[in-house]
């Protein structure tokens, strides 16, 4: 696991060492014969230098935690999953790596409308206190739009209500592939507005609502900034993106890369992804891929939260890069040592407690600067 943590540095010497093995061998012989033993050499030579990055470093505390994770998700058969089946079972184990519960003032399941009178939306209101005019955080969970649903992302969501002292929304939105594309977003965009349409009635504050996901989920609060935007409803205060996807393609060079802890993979992504849009679909489309919009002015604020070895890393940079462009106040928070879920594994990783606090902060942060601006 240590060894991924330095991998810029070590893949830059592979590099050099590579290039150099290939030239002299391209000057001494050709053909077949060759191609081979240059092959054979840089895998000689990439083994040789994991081989010492292993021996020089020692565990961190971080990298038995993910090691301990790790071997329960090996022992649950939900390390690599590839199917929509395996997915959902690796969903299903999530939740016994989130710790115990938290006590919390009350919990209700609701139905909302769906967008265009389709079928309700199921929402779980978390309220931390008895005060109303609580500002409001609308969750969407994570699971790349196949998996993935309330009773999963109840303890992670129970403790973001009670340390930042607001009401949590999570949103049970339509999933692929019985529900394809545009059914996440629309419904995403849907409860939001019912949201900031019937605040008062959950003891919310309609003035102070943020969105926010993990994986799939921080695309689909991406896009709903852009809907909210562009449709001039509802105004949202602050936006937090879980190492979110936020581009559609695989064509960048982190896809192609090998890791060995288990990811999202380039295969897997392009897999769901086929699932999750119509033939038609369209993957420079906004609300596919926030990344693509033609701008972002006028967006809220963001917290992007990212993690090593997660390929979605680049695009999450580039988002808040031209969020700044654009504007808009947008903080990258790294997470070495750790692997894809980690907010959902507060029980076993010290990390994923820190996220749920640094959510937390950056939330009350937020919704304090959105009340001095109330007029």
């Amino acid at each position: 696991m240590r060894n991924t943590i330095s991998k810029t540095l070590d893949k830059s010497v592979l590099l050099l060492l590579s290039i150099g093995v290939v030239l002299l061998s391209a000057v001494s012989e050709f053909g077949s014969a060759s191609e081979t033993r240059v092959q054979r050499n840089f895998a000689s030579l990439r083994g040789e230098q994991n081989q010492a990055a292993t021996k020089s470093e020692s565990p961190t505390p971080a990298d038995l935690q993910v090691k301990a994770v790790l071997d329960k998700m090996a022992a649950a058969g939900v390390s690599r999953p590839t199917t929509v089946a395996d997915v959902r079972k690796a969903y299903l184990f999530y939740p016994t790596l989130s710790g115990s519960p938290e006590q919390i003032f009350r919990i209700e399941d609701r139905d909302i409308p769906g967008p265009a009178a389709k079928a309700n939306i199921g929402v779980r209101v978390y309220t931390p206190n008895s005060t109303s005019g609580l500002p409001i955080f609308v969750f969407f969970h994570g699971g790349g739009f196949v998996a993935g649903n309330l009773d999963t992302y109840d303890t992670p969501l129970r403790s973001v209500a009670n340390r930042c002292q607001c009401i949590v929304v999570s949103v049970d939105y339509r999933l692929a592939p019985e529900n394809r594309y545009p059914a996440a977003p629309d419904d995403a965009y849907a409860a939001t507005k019912w949201v900031a349409e019937h605040g008062t009635e959950i003891g919310g504050d309609p003035h102070r609502i943020a969105v926010g996901g993990d994986g799939a989920g921080g695309n689909l609060a991406a896009g709903v900034t852009l809907m909210a935007r562009e449709r001039g409803a509802p105004r949202l205060t602050f936006q937090v993106l879980i190492y979110p996807t936020l581009d559609a393609s695989t064509l960048r060079s982190v896809w192609w890369e090998e890791t060995d802890v288990p990811t999202v993979t380039r295969g897997v992504k392009n897999d769901i992804l086929r699932l999750y849009l119509p033939v038609t679909g369209n993957l420079r489309d906004p609300y596919v891929a926030p990344l693509h919009a033609e701008n972002l002015k006028n967006l809220p604020a963001a917290l992007l939260i990212s993690y090593e070895d997660n390929p979605m890393h680049d695009e999450g940079d580039e988002y808040a890069t031209r969020l700044r462009q654009d504007g808009v106040a947008a903080n990258v928070s790294f997470y070495p040592d750790m692997i894809h879920g980690f907010f959902l594994m507060a029980g076993d990783l010290a990390a994923g407690k820190k996220c749920i606090d640094e959510i937390a902060s950056a939330l009350r942060s937020a919704f304090k600067d959105a009340s001095q601006k109330l007029p």
